[in-house]
């Protein structure tokens, strides 16, 4: 697996990695009988449709009925949480990894960025893991009696498993995964990015993902570098 260490903006960084987008079982093992195993089987069915909808693009034409409008925003959000929480999801089954860093940074400190930022997302998960394990509790009761569609389970399955998963991940990098450390030029052109006009640094951009061979990096930096 890589881990890339991508500048967003003159000090500042997100880790950043792609994995395939071939719906799998989430990175999670079937659970006992119970009510997890019922948010886990919940939360299989919600991330294919949203990953086929990632992949393929949303249809094109309005859906009909109100349901089916908030079913079609809740995926796209969905499919936007998902590619922002993979690295961490996929990072819980690594036993080692390649950091890449850019090779303007000092190796150490590129390593205690990435520590850092594994040990703010362990503890934010945890966080909203154990809140959002106690509404489900309160809301059990809508989340499991309603017949038919449930917008109420989709969003308890995706926030309770999915951080979950990404506590798990951040654990997993920090205590057990072997990582090997890389120093890397185009992520150093990627700061430099961030100081050109934006005709230039469309061209920019899509020349270090091609020389990075990252497919979603593009959509990534403009999202994120824009927002922080």
């Amino acid at each position: 697996m890589d881990v890339y260490l991508v500048p967003v903006g003159p000090q500042r960084y997100e880790l950043y990695c792609e994995v395939p987008d071939e719906p799998d079982d989430g990175g999670v093992a079937e659970p006992p009988p119970g009510l997890f195993r019922r948010l886990v089987r919940r939360f299989k069915a919600m991330i294919a449709d949203a990953e086929r909808e990632r992949r393929h693009g949303a249809p094109p034409e309005v859906p009909d009925g109100r349901f089916a409008r908030v079913k079609a925003r809740t995926m796209r959000w969905v499919a936007e949480s998902i590619a922002e929480q993979k690295l961490l999801w996929h990072l819980r089954k690594q036993d080692t990894a390649c950091f890449h860093y850019p090779d303007d940074v000092d190796e150490p400190r590129a390593v205690a960025i990435l520590r850092e930022s594994l040990g703010k997302d362990l503890a934010k998960h945890r966080k909203w893991l154990v809140i959002d394990s106690i509404l489900m509790s309160v809301f059990g009761v809508v989340l499991f009696a309603v017949p038919g569609p449930n917008m109420v389970g989709y969003y308890f399955a995706f926030r309770v498993v999915g951080h979950y998963l990404s506590f798990r991940g951040a654990s997993q990098g920090l205590t057990a995964v072997s990582w090997r450390n890389e120093p890397s030029a185009p992520l150093t052109e990627l700061r430099r990015v961030l100081t050109l006009d934006p005709v230039s640094r469309e061209s920019r951009l899509h020349a270090v993902a091609e020389t990075l061979r990252l497919e979603h990096l593009v959509s990534f930096f403009e999202r994120i570098a824009v927002s922080t």
